[in-house]
C-alpha cells in the first residue's frame, strides 16, 4: 500500500480572521483593466507591486491580455481560501494559485495560473459560454466564492437573456463546470 507524504497546508490557510490579519501582507495585487467600448482590444489582468519596500511599488509589473474582445472582466477570486484549505474540508490539499476570472458580458470564464511567476500569470483553461449554458442553464457569471467542496459562482441570468440567475459550481481541481447548485 502506498503511503502519503507529509502533508502541509497551503500557507494561506488561516483558521481565524485574527490569524489572517496577523499574516504577512500581500506583495502583489491583481487588477482588471477594461476596454468598455471594445475598440478591437481585449480586457487585461495586471499585476501591481504593492510592497512599500520595492522599487516597483505602485507600478504595473505584469500584464495578461485576454484573448477575446468584449469580455467585461468582473469580480474574480482565488480558487482556494480558508474555507477550502481547512484540513477538515473535502479538498484541503488545493493550493491558492489560480484566479477564476469571469467575463460578465461574454459569459466566458478564464482560469489563470499565477505560478511559477506571479508577475506573469498565464491562462490555463477557458470555459466558453456555450459550455456554461449547457451544464448550468445560466449565463453572465458574476462573482466567484471558494468553498469547502467547490468553487461557487453567482450568475445573473439565463443564456437567452432572461432570468432568473442562480448559483453554479466548478470543481476545485479540474475547474470543470459541475452544474447548478440549486
Amino acid at each position: 500500500m502506498a503511503t502519503m507524504g507529509t502533508w502541509k497546508p497551503d500557507p494561506s490557510f488561516y483558521p481565524t480572521a485574527k490569524a489572517a490579519m496577523e499574516a504577512p501582507p500581500e506583495r502583489l495585487a491583481y487588477v482588471v483593466t477594461l476596454n468598455p467600448d471594445s475598440g478591437g482590444k481585449p480586457d487585461a489582468l495586471c499585476a501591481v507591486d504593492i510592497d512599500p519596500g520595492s522599487s516597483d511599488y505602485g507600478r504595473v509589473v505584469g500584464r495578461l491580455d485576454m484573448p477575446n474582445v468584449g469580455d467585461e472582466l468582473h469580480h474574480f477570486g482565488w480558487n482556494a481560501c480558508s474555507s477550502a484549505l481547512c484540513p477538515t474540508a473535502p479538498h484541503p490539499h488545493v493550493e491558492r494559485r489560480y484566479l477564476i476570472v469571469p467575463g460578465l458580458r461574454s459569459s466566458r470564464i478564464y482560469i489563470v495560473d499565477t505560478k511559477p511567476d506571479p508577475r506573469q500569470p498565464k491562462i490555463v483553461k477557458v470555459i466558453e459560454p456555450e459550455e456554461l449554458a449547457r451544464k448550468t442553464g445560466y449565463s453572465r457569471p458574476h462573482t466567484s466564492h471558494c468553498g469547502p467542496d467547490a468553487i461557487y459562482f453567482s450568475a445573473l441570468g439565463a443564456p437567452d437573456g432572461g432570468g432568473p440567475g442562480g448559483i453554479f459550481m466548478l470543481d476545485h481541481e479540474t475547474f470543470d463546470v459541475v452544474g447548478a447548485w440549486e
